[in-house]
């Protein structure tokens, strides 16, 4: 069967239409726009770092209150994350991202004329937080739908979006503040982050409808399969106002309506099947997000996963400056700390991306391995010493970060959590979970480092956070195979013991109408 697509000569404001997923197609373009808000979300975050310095200076504050400001952000963008997949589930991931790149962009603006801590709390933990949940889950969702064969390799390379930002801005964004100063610079990274809106408008939403067999059955049939099949479609119709997905998988049930029907449907759907279209379309908006991915225990145990992962995904980037600066390290010479590290980290999410696109591996194991070498890497920063000893562990540290950063969330698709079908609202719901990592986190890290004095004790609790998640992350295997999946396949058996009956009340009316002409036959012949 032929991938067919019949939206390709229609405006960039139409889906694209596919008879299976296309990995490829319009889908490279998606991939390029997620590369951009990968770069001008997740890299600024990142990039903060370099502002350290000067708003503790500018606003007299200490390391804990400052790092506020990333931790509201983080909070924000990970609390509302279901906010973000109701509304692209209702509005479309277009508009969605498009008002997300305004948000982000106004906020960091305004925040360039804050002057208090205060207000940098509103405009980027509030404003910009807000507008990165509505830039980023909407892009990385719809990329999954995409691609398949591809989509760890595909999301994992563009998603390097953030270590290529971390590596330009942070060299740049240090030289920029000693020619106008850290306002003006970071007014021209709202600026800058205004290209989100513009990379927003590529996502064309995608729709996958499966071909029909309806024009190859015979036009004519017996009676009694008449009878049958229009009791079939009866309890078909029922049923699919729930699932939506009997009427597309079973085209053997359409074939007594397509001579009652086409003139109705024909001008919308020019000429395809007119119950799948009646019923499929209304689906997206019947469950705008979807919580019964809490009920599966494999995903509980993904999202205490990541909830205790996220606490060594931004503290180590954003005090990295600040500990190479207590060593004696330069200005210029921590920034290119940091830039090694996004530069590895690059590598990192490319590895992994290609390890995890061969067929035999079980990705949820290799998830694991770069989970525990990353804890051992957040364990080896409080070792080093000079520049080079910093360089090292930065390397090492931006590799194992990109092997996870850059695949956590895609692989909710796989099914070995939750699958393609729910990735939308699972994505969400594991978002909005790590939210409380991503408020504590960076402020557990500056308490730590104000009562101890020392910037060691930030990595080892991002490390103690690591490696519960990776505690968790073992569980995820066992729980879809172990004995919670028997306790399941038991729930559903009982479901459809129960759902037995009502198919079997068509049979007897059959048989009470064959019976009806046996015996109207009999007494003929006696006449």
């Amino acid at each position: 069967s032929k991938m067919t697509v019949k939206a390709v000569k229609m405006p960039c404001t139409s889906a694209n239409v596919y008879t299976k997923v296309p990995d490829g197609g319009w889908g490279w373009t998606v991939a390029f726009a997620f590369f951009v808000v990968e770069a001008l979300t997740y890299g600024i975050i990142k990039s903060f770092g370099v502002f350290f310095n000067d708003l503790m200076e500018s606003f007299d504050e200490t390391n804990s209150r400052i790092s506020w400001i990333i931790s509201i952000c983080v909070f924000v963008q990970t609390f509302t994350a279901p906010l973000s997949t109701v509304l692209s589930n209702r509005f479309g991931h277009r508009l969605v991202v498009m008002a997300g790149g305004l948000l982000v962009s106004t906020g960091m603006v305004i925040a360039s004329f804050a002057r208090s801590v205060v207000d940098m709390y509103v405009t980027i933990g509030i404003i910009s937080g807000l507008g990165y949940c509505l830039s980023f889950l909407p892009t990385v969702t719809i990329l999954s739908q995409y691609f398949d064969k591809r989509r760890s390799l595909v999301t994992a390379v563009a998603s390097t979006g953030e270590c290529f930002a971390v590596f330009s801005f942070a060299p740049a964004i240090t030289a920029l503040k000693e020619q106008i100063g850290w306002r003006y610079s970071m007014l021209s990274v709202g600026v800058l982050q205004l290209g989100i809106t513009a990379c927003g408008s590529l996502l064309r939403p995608i729709v996958i409808r499966e071909q029909e067999e309806v024009k190859a059955q015979p036009p004519e049939e017996s009676t009694e399969t008449k009878y049958m099949l229009e009791n079939e479609q009866t309890c078909t119709s029922i049923e699919s106002i729930d699932s939506g997905v009997d009427i597309t998988t079973s085209p053997s049930n359409v074939p007594g309506k397509t001579k009652a029907e086409p003139k109705s449907e024909e001008p919308k759907q020019h000429g395809q099947n007119p119950v799948e279209n009646n019923s499929t379309p209304p689906e997206p908006k019947s469950k705008l997000l979807d919580f019964s991915v809490m009920r599966d225990y494999s995903f509980i145990c993904y999202a205490f996963f990541g909830l205790f992962a996220t606490l060594g995904f931004f503290a180590p980037s954003l005090y990295i400056i600040p500990l190479s600066r207590s060593l004696g390290i330069g200005k210029d010479h921590s920034a290119y700390i940091l830039s090694a590290m996004a530069i590895a980290e690059v590598f990192g999410r490319i590895f992994a991306g290609w390890v995890l696109n061969k067929k035999p591996i079980r990705k949820i194991y290799i998830e694991l391995i770069c989970v525990i070498l990353l804890s051992v890497a957040l364990v080896a920063f409080p070792f080093a010493s000079g520049f080079w000893g910093l360089m090292i562990c930065s390397v090492y540290f931006g590799f194992m970060l990109g092997t996870v950063a850059g695949t956590h969330i895609p692989l909710l698709a796989e099914d070995d959590v939750v699958g393609i079908e729910r990735m939308s609202s699972a994505a969400g719901v594991y978002v909005f979970i790590q939210s409380l990592a991503g408020l504590a986190g960076p402020p557990l890290a500056g308490v730590l480092v104000d009562t101890t004095k020392n910037y060691s004790s930030a990595f080892y609790s991002c490390a103690a956070g690591m490696v519960l998640g990776a505690v968790f992350l073992a569980l995820v295997r066992p729980c879809k195979t172990g004995l919670c999946h028997q306790q399941q396949q038991q729930q559903q058996q009982v479901e459809e013991s129960t759902a037995g009956p009502p198919p079997e009340l068509p049979d007897d009316f059959i048989d009470m109408d064959i019976g009806k002409a046996e015996n109207s036959g009999k007494g003929s012949d006696s006449v």
